[in-house]
């Protein structure tokens, strides 16, 4: 089995803020033209590989569909003392769900998929409750089936194993036994599972696996000349190797079976280069119908009526009063993260081969060396809100994580990615020792949860604490970075 770190499978939580990026339309120009200086990005990227411990990334700058830069910065593979460049080929994780999401709705184009169907028209011998879902659903992570690496399969008496061979016939009919945790559309909840389910209806209804599909008509159309399916068998020149941190030792990633290394959910190599045209394609909307690509990048309606930032594969924001949108992902060596910041025509694409490092925050200084505007929200002046029993209550659980202490269960639910989550948070919290100060910086609604940041103060650190609570208290989302 995967070890607690690996259990982050192919999924990039990252938490939510609608207002997570400083909006200043005041003093924005009519015309953005980025502040490029390639000194203070390279210094900046370097400084970043250092402190993080990163064996190597690769960053790709696009303006106006045009590259700015598209570099390499360390080591693709530090066996052979390879250095990374704009070919190197990195996995995609959770940001392959963006291209699965394509894949579905070329298929909708075509008239073989209903979104709106239920999934029991396409899986008959799916269980009732399936009744009440869609690919909609699948897609904007609102279906309500377990994730499933939280969840028991077969029959409920193995875990999921990443290290074991699974048909799509077996991951189904382990599917159909994950539980419903809350009624089809009425809450957002990251789950893995509904990608690899469309991965095998896409199989399905078209005859194709899904990443031929890719391959035949997004891939290949765009000029996405590297970019593939994940094959531990084939000879794929410029592959990164992936690694991961224990007690401080760097170490290859985990293997994964050939099989669950190529379903849906985020499987896929794609070097900087495969941006690039990825980027041009996304700016002109090619592909699908313009039907199809406002559905994708559109908010999820939840049965409450209200929306949640989550279209099909992309986190659905605003920067500078213009949507924003952003995906990370996350798996076995490797973390990767995309941002397209549409008020500028600008994206930002960093993947590294650590599963350790926190390549967000290296998208997010780049963005800011770019444009100061989207310098994410700092604390100015007294804190928003600083009520001691609740400010009192977070000091005492961040030091509960950093001594090894999980929230109970009521608290998380069955969730064990989150949990597992906490724990690596807890051990990143470890060194700074005792909490000197928590300040509220804001809370505002998502979806119908509600999201919560925190500025905390160590001896010798500041940190962000950012988590999402639902209606009933429990913690659906979580995360701590350094400011």
């Amino acid at each position: 089995m995967a070890n607690s770190i690996q259990l982050l499978i192919k999924h990039g939580l990252r938490v939510l803020s609608l207002f997570s990026v400083l909006v200043s339309a005041n003093s924005i120009s009519a015309e953005f033209r980025p502040a490029f200086n390639s000194s203070a990005v390279d210094a900046f990227v370097q400084g970043e590989l250092q402190r993080q411990q990163v064996p190597g990334i690769a960053v790709g700058i696009f303006w106006k569909g045009e590259v700015l830069a598209a570099r390499g910065y360390g080591y693709a593979n530090v066996e052979h003392s390879v250095p990374v460049s704009r070919g190197t080929l990195f996995q995609t994780a959770s940001v392959g769900k963006q291209f699965t999401a394509a894949a579905v709705m070329l298929l909708v184009d075509d008239g073989k998929l209903e979104l709106d169907a239920p999934l029991t028209q396409y899986f008959a011998d799916a269980p009732a409750t399936w009744s009440a879902i869609t690919a909609r659903r699948l897609l904007t992570h609102t279906s309500g089936i377990q994730d499933y690496f939280d969840g028991l399969l077969n029959s409920g008496v193995e875990s999921f194993d990443s290290q074991r061979e699974y048909t799509e016939d077996e991951l189904l009919r382990a599917f159909y036994q994950l539980p419903i945790e809350f009624s089809p559309g009425s809450r957002y909840q990251y789950c893995n599972t509904g990608y690899v389910l469309l991965g095998i209806l896409l199989h399905r209804l078209s005859g194709q696996f899904y990443g031929d599909i890719l391959r035949d008509r997004v891939f290949g159309p765009l000029q996405m000349k590297t970019a593939r399916v994940i094959s531990e068998a084939d000879i794929v020149r410029d592959r990164a190797a992936g690694y991961r941190l224990v007690d401080g030792e760097l170490k290859n990633q985990e293997w994964y079976a050939p099989s669950v290394n190529t379903t849906a959910d985020g499987s896929l190599y794609l070097s900087i280069d495969d941006y690039a045209a990825w980027d041009k394609a996304l700016r002109v909307k090619a592909l699908l119908s313009a039907s199809s690509w406002a559905q994708v990048l559109a908010p999820v309606v939840l049965t409450s009526g209200k929306t949640y930032p989550y279209g099909f594969g992309w986190i659905v924001e605003e920067a500078k009063g213009h949507p924003w949108y952003h995906h990370s992902g996350s798996s076995q060596g490797f973390k990767t993260y995309i941002s397209r910041y549409l008020a500028d025509d600008l994206t930002v694409v960093v993947l590294s081969n650590s599963i350790d490092s926190h390549p967000d925050r290296i998208v997010d200084g780049i963005a800011e060396i770019l444009d100061p505007h989207l310098a994410k929200i700092r604390p100015v002046g007294p804190s928003v809100g600083a009520q001691g029993s609740e400010t009192k209550r977070i000091a005492q659980w961040l030091m509960g994580l950093a001594n090894g202490e999980v929230p109970a269960a009521e608290a998380l639910g069955s969730r064990r990615i989150l949990r597992e989550q906490m724990i690596s948070y807890g051990r990143y919290l470890r060194p700074f020792g005792p909490v000197q100060s928590v300040e509220l910086l804001s809370d505002h609604p998502l979806g119908d949860d509600r999201t919560y940041v925190y500025i905390v103060r160590y001896k010798t650190q500041v940190v962000r604490l950012e988590f999402v609570r639902a209606m009933d208290g429990r913690v659906m989302d979580f995360s701590v970075e350094a400011e």
